[in-house]
């Protein structure tokens, strides 16, 4: 499906591409830098998705619009194997992750509160529901990488809930 996009739209997805390219290099540098397999595994899961978004803005720029109806289990997955780690450190919340790492996850999970914003507001500003939708898509997986991130701190005592 093609569609014209206005010049507030092409904007938009510009800006949301350079968002994606940071968010792509933040992950695929910090998942060579984590001291953690787990969380190394996460980021480079969270690249591999980053770099599913950046191509998704890309077609739409073009303007195409994609088919948003892949992906999401290995997500779902990801969640389930969190939440088993949450549980078998249960009592070792008091104790510390490694200081990079939790300068990493909290830099990260700042990056992708603040891109869910960006696609919050910008799915506002689309007339088209199918770009919407696949705005929408993106917005909601940016939110479960925050989901993911902010387990696996919960995890390993680098984020408290209190």
């Amino acid at each position: 499906m093609q569609v014209q996009l206005t010049q507030k739209e092409t904007l938009l997805l510009n800006d949301m591409e350079n968002y994606e390219k940071l968010c792509v290099q933040k992950s695929g540098r910090y998942a060579q830098e984590a001291q953690d397999p787990t969380l190394r595994q996460i980021l480079q899961d969270l690249n591999q998705r980053e770099q599913q978004h950046l191509q998704t803005i890309q077609q739409l720029i073009s303007g195409q619009v994609p088919n948003m109806n892949q992906g999401g289990q290995g997500q779902s997955n990801l969640i389930n194997q969190l939440q088993q780690t949450i549980q078998a450190n249960q009592g070792q919340q008091s104790q510390q992750g490694n200081p990079s790492d939790s300068f990493m996850c909290n830099d990260f999970l700042s990056y992708e509160k603040h891109a869910s914003h960006v696609y919050d507001t910008a799915i506002f500003e689309f007339q088209d529901t199918n770009l919407r939708e696949a705005l929408n898509h993106i917005q909601k997986e940016e939110q479960e990488h925050g989901d993911i991130l902010f387990k696996y701190m919960q995890a390993n005592g680098m984020y408290k809930v209190q």
